[in-house]
């Protein structure tokens, strides 16, 4: 059985009752029927996918406005792409991050990245993949992308094997027993009272136009996150790197409950519970100071294994189509 941290932690929201979930094209709002465990059920609502908090959980380590990685994490090595002097994205903020299609169209004095990352992972044809020889080439690459998870999904004769890391961390908001709050309103064009014809309309954002809108209530809105420890422990690295791994983790779910969760316009919680958190086996999640404090601690411990620590610049070629 895989070692996991659970998390389930009590939300409310930060003003009144009512709250916005995600929504889906096509589907709308999420509603699902959750067993009690006693033969019963009731309805209950996804706040915030999987795919979203990823994100979140992500941004909690980047500084946008200077768009750089916040400063508790200086000395881990990532992916800085630049256009000439201007940066243009990093393998921190891409979707994809190591295998994003702008990192992997860069060079780096003047070698194609994919040839680089082939190098690193030490990729070869006609060889089975070695888990934790891809592991250590990623940890010096990006630590990020073994919490994250990435997929070196291109041609077998560009990465051999085509290695995957799963993420090692996963979370999401549920809203149960559930409720519908309708409501609505109207957009008021104080200048244009009547639509006429031949004059622009509702299309061009012109009148006055009514709306409705859903929310819910539930009784009880949970935060959870799962983090795979077993699976961080499989990369094989020494014990100060899988520890470092394990402190940024935690580091991510900290900060993003401390800093509450405004997920939307209509959705701003806020954990409902007094005292510490923690998880099913009993562990205290520490404060983002706390885990500030290890985490650069066990940087400085992690030493050549980071490689240089710093962020590897490369120069993206301008994503044009490839000849066959």
């Amino acid at each position: 059985m895989s070692k996991r941290q659970l998390f389930n932690v009590e939300l409310r929201p930060t003003v009144g009752s009512r709250f916005q979930p995600t929504g889906f094209p096509d589907i709308g709002n999420a509603l699902f029927d959750r067993p009690l465990g006693d033969g019963t059920w009731e309805q209950a609502l996804l706040v915030e996918s999987a795919q979203s908090m990823a994100n979140r959980l992500e941004g909690t380590a980047w500084d946008d406005g200077i768009e750089v990685p916040m400063p508790v994490f200086d000395g881990l090595p990532y992916v800085r792409v630049m256009k000439g002097d201007d940066y243009l994205t990093s393998s921190r903020t891409e979707a994809h991050r190591l295998a994003s299609a702008f990192v992997k169209d860069s060079s780096l004095d003047g070698e194609n990245m994919k040839a680089v990352i082939k190098e690193r992972l030490r990729l070869k044809e006609d060889r089975p993949l070695s888990y934790r020889e891809i592991a250590g080439g990623v940890f010096a690459l990006d630590p990020f992308s073994l919490i994250h998870g990435v997929f070196f999904a291109e041609a077998a004769k560009v990465w051999p094997g085509q290695p995957k890391i799963a993420r090692a961390i996963t979370g999401m908001i549920e809203a149960h027993d559930v409720r519908r709050a309708e409501s609505g309103g109207v957009k008021k064009d104080l200048v244009r009272h009547a639509i006429l014809k031949g004059q622009g309309g509702s299309a061009e954002g012109y009148g006055s136009i009514p709306f409705h809108r859903t929310e819910w209530t539930a009784q009880r809105i949970v935060a959870m996150f799962a983090i795979d420890i077993g699976q961080v422990e499989s990369y094989g690295l020494p014990d100060s790197a899988t520890s470092l791994l394990l402190a940024i983790a935690r580091w991510e779910v900290a900060t993003l409950l401390d800093g509450g969760l405004r997920l939307r316009t209509a959705c701003d919680l806020e954990v409902a519970e007094q005292g510490p958190i923690t998880a099913g086996d009993g562990t205290e999640l520490e404060s983002p100071d706390t885990l500030a404090v290890e985490i650069r601690r066990l940087i400085d411990e992690c030493g050549g294994s980071l490689g240089t620590g710093a962020p590897m610049l490369v120069e993206w070629d301008g994503g044009g189509k490839k000849k066959p």
